[in-house]
């Protein structure tokens, strides 16, 4: 390049090695792809350009349709110095020649500039400017700019450079795949939550609303017959007391059937351990987790693995007496394994199915095929139970 500011800087300062310099951006570029929530995005992004060209200000806005910003992030600003400064900036100067000229600013001074409005009297002063969109196929979906570049510089030059320059915009092609696959995300999630409130509310309809209607109509028949027949009056708060355990159970079963945001948020290994810490502080028995090796596994085989989970402590808590129920979940081959194991009274499997009860082993089982795995379950009257599925991996 033939600027010479590009010169003055490399001898004011040891240049840094071409290898390191690639380290950075690929680290760069890495923590980009690593977010998937928006505002995580925005962030890495803004820190990722002002540590690559060693600015002392980075601020990256998504426009709104209304003049504004629908969002606004900053590095290089305490939260002190944000709150001070005020409401966030409109689309108007050098950010709206960004927005709507849709093309690179590189000023020495961005005071000096005719377009330059001023800013609000908490706002850090800045002066050398680097701008430039960050654009979605022809739609500008950002603009990112830094300020200040870290760099002895003479009066009236901008210390960023025209490599500068180059690397940002190769940044900012990179900030807009992350921003986009950030928002398909976040619209994704949008839209398993609308599917699934949907789903529950037809369970609720067609399963627990028809309890409750019929739970109402036996309670004022057993109101009408306290006085004329007692008897009969008895039986009919009998049958309430069934109809209510009944939706219950259907409430129960519908809302289980939702999946749980601390899955995609935080992990199996960890969404695990946080509800068995609920569960043994809420029952007498003793619940312990235990888990070794594990990695991310596809996201069926750890929503099956944490309802199976889910099913068999019921199962244990609820129905066996236990006094302790064990959880372990350990590497096994490229997936894992699950085991549940408790002490309680345990049970004849058989017996149980020629029952027509399943204690819930017919939708663990199903959930486990479903996931490309497999459930086994051991018990016996007396002997306590153990639950265990394999996935794996993928």
């Amino acid at each position: 390049m033939s600027d010479p500011n590009a010169l003055h800087c490399v001898r004011a300062a040891e240049s840094p090695s071409p290898r390191a310099g690639l380290t950075a951006v690929s680290s760069a570029l890495l923590a980009m792809s690593r977010h998937l929530e928006v505002r995580d995005v925005l962030k890495t992004i803004v820190a990722s350009a002002r540590e690559l060209l060693d600015a002392e200000y980075a601020a990256l806005g998504v426009p709104d349709d209304h003049g504004g910003f629908a969002q606004f992030v900053v590095d290089g600003v305490s939260d002190e110095q944000w709150k001070a400064i005020g409401p966030l900036p409109r689309q108007h100067g050098i950010l709206a020649a960004m927005l709507h000229g849709a093309h690179t600013e590189r000023l020495a001074d961005v005071r000096e500039d005719p377009r330059f409005e001023g800013w609000p009297s908490a706002h850090p002063d800045m002066s050398d400017f680097l701008g430039l969109p960050i654009r979605d196929g022809d739609e500008v979906i950002g603009a990112l700019f830094l300020a200040n570049k870290r760099c002895p510089k003479p009066e009236g030059t901008c210390g960023f450079t025209e490599e500068d320059e180059e690397l940002l915009a190769m940044l900012a092609q990179h900030a807009a795949i992350a921003l986009t696959n950030a928002r398909l995300y976040e619209r994704s999630r949008e839209l398993t939550i609308a599917e699934e409130r949907s789903r529950l509310a037809h369970e609720l309809h067609d399963a627990v609303s028809q309890k409750l209607f019929s739970l109402r109509l036996t309670a004022q028949a057993a109101a009408a017959l306290v006085d004329r027949d007692p008897a009969r009056a008895k039986g009919e708060l009998q049958q309430v007391a069934s109809l209510a355990a009944e939706a219950a159970d259907e409430l129960r079963a519908a809302v289980v059937e939702l999946r749980p945001a601390a899955l995609d948020e935080d992990g199996l290994i960890a969404t695990l351990r946080t509800q068995i810490q609920v569960m043994d502080r809420a029952h007498t028995a003793r619940v312990t987790f235990h888990s070794t090796g594990v990695r991310a596994l596809p996201a069926a085989q750890e929503e099956a693995l944490l309802r199976v989970a889910q099913e068999a402590l019921h199962n244990a808590l609820r129905h066996s007496g236990a006094d302790r129920v064990d959880v372990v979940l350990e590497k096994h081959g490229q997936g894992a394994r699950l085991r549940v194991t408790d002490d309680g009274s345990g049970f004849d499997p058989r017996t149980v199915r020629r029952a027509g009860r399943h204690l819930g082993l017919v939708s663990m089982r199903d959930r486990a095929g479903g996931a490309g795995g497999r459930l086994t379950v051991e018990s016996a009257p007396g002997k306590g139970t153990t639950i265990e599925m394999e996935v794996p991996g993928g």
